[in-house]
């Protein structure tokens, strides 16, 4: 796909943008690769619709307590696309936070427990994991050091894959290190009971891809409330995770295609 104002890809755009920050800013990547992870990387950015990106502010909602600096990243992001002439619309507009939750509502997140189990044989594993992405993503910085020394970026592949790559890795390490600091080792053979997702219930997600972790309450459509992260049985999600096992992968419709989570966590 030829790559004009017109109808630059979500992925090229992106890769445009970090290229114009600085290496302060570069913390931004992966929150913007996350973003074009959900829409498609071959997804044309002029092709993004308000609803679509209005959305996309109310997933955000769901998966962060940090919603609001990262709606201000992927809004800095469609700003600048504006300004260089890739969308036709102002579509930063669209990206408004949430209202802030009553103080006897608590947030999904906060009512899942702080600790998660892992045997022995899983924590040794899920270490030896973080040592081996620490060592890629030292090479993976340095490769994209080396294709940045080529400052043709709009036509600068590798450093493109090498960005994507960095993204990837630095989500999945901050996941590893998360669950390793809050986990606790117990007996192989007390680890027989597998949880199913069932109504009512909240569950953290995994995303296999970019890593990042979103958290919902399964309910009625009836009782559907996005700001304080309950979701249908009837929606995408729920009808893809609903009577599955905790530690099962399941696919998810997406803009993009379909996507595959992981149920880290089912409390009933």
């Amino acid at each position: 796909m030829e790559n004009t104002s017109q109808n630059l890809i979500l992925g090229k755009a992106a890769s445009n943008f970090l290229a114009s920050l600085s290496p302060e800013e570069e913390a931004s990547q992966q929150e913007v690769y996350r973003f074009v992870h959900w829409y498609g990387w071959e997804r044309p950015l002029a092709g993004l619709t308000a609803p679509e990106v209005a959305n996309y502010a109310e997933r955000l909602s769901l998966s962060d307590t940090n919603y609001t600096k990262k709606l201000e990243l992927i809004r800095t992001f469609l700003v600048y696309a504006k300004k260089e002439g890739w969308s036709k619309t102002n579509l930063a507009a669209h990206l408004k936070p949430r209202k802030k939750q009553n103080k006897f509502q608590p947030s999904v997140k906060q009512n899942l427990p702080q600790t998660i189990s892992l045997t022995q044989q899983g924590y040794v594993e899920l270490e030896a994991e973080l040592a081996t992405l620490k060592q890629k993503r030292l090479q993976a910085i340095d490769e994209m050091r080396r294709a940045a020394a080529d400052k043709d970026f709009s036509e600068n592949a590798p450093l493109d894959a090498a960005r994507e790559k960095c993204g990837h890795l630095e989500g999945r390490i901050m996941e590893l290190e998360e669950a390793l600091k809050s986990a606790t080792v117990i007996n192989d053979e007390k680890q027989n009971v597998i949880l199913k997702v069932s109504i009512g219930d909240s569950v953290v997600l995994h995303d296999m891809v970019s890593g990042e972790k979103l958290c919902y309450m399964l309910v009625n459509p009836r009782e559907v409330d996005p700001t304080r992260g309950k979701i249908s049985t009837a929606s995408p999600i729920g009808k893809a995770i609903i009577g599955q096992g905790q530690g099962e992968v399941v696919e998810v419709e997406a803009p993009a295609g379909r996507l595959q989570y992981q149920i880290d966590r089912v409390e009933h």
